[in-house]
């Protein structure tokens, strides 16, 4: 979406760990820890490509390897501010009616997934219908 709508198109990713996954609160802290030294989406990348194997050690690793600050980025994970900024993605996936991830929305609107690659194509024209209406 990006490459095909540099000027158009803008990214905002919304936390919502689930509880069935061990770390997924962790991971959530830790990227948004990371944002705080303006790192959110290369440790979001790492932190997905660590999944098999994500524990503490791990989070640890990445914020390493991406040169951040250890010991702001572990008050930070540990902060009122990030709780408050996971807290207020949990509340708005619930505002929402989100159950899971990823879930897609343009413009407000929740994009009913397909399967690939079709999902891209339509995704597109939504983008692409939604453009042409603002444009009006």
């Amino acid at each position: 979406m990006l490459e095909n709508n540099p000027d158009t198109v803008k990214i905002v990713l919304k936390n919502m760990p689930l509880k069935m996954h061990k770390f997924s609160n962790p991971a959530a802290r830790a990227a948004l820890a990371a944002a705080e030294q303006g790192k959110f989406w290369e440790f979001h990348d790492e932190l997905f490509a660590a999944a098999p194997q994500l524990n503490p050690a791990a989070i640890d690793k990445i914020a390493k390897q991406l040169g951040l600050n250890l010991d702001k980025f572990k008050a930070d994970m540990a902060s009122p501010a990030i709780t408050q900024k996971l807290n207020k993605d949990l509340a708005d996936a619930k505002q929402l009616g989100v159950t899971g991830t990823p879930t897609i929305f343009v413009n407000g609107v929740k994009f009913n997934r397909k399967q690939e690659p079709e999902a891209i194509i339509q995704l597109q024209q939504m983008v692409d219908e939604e453009l042409a209406a603002q444009a009006k």
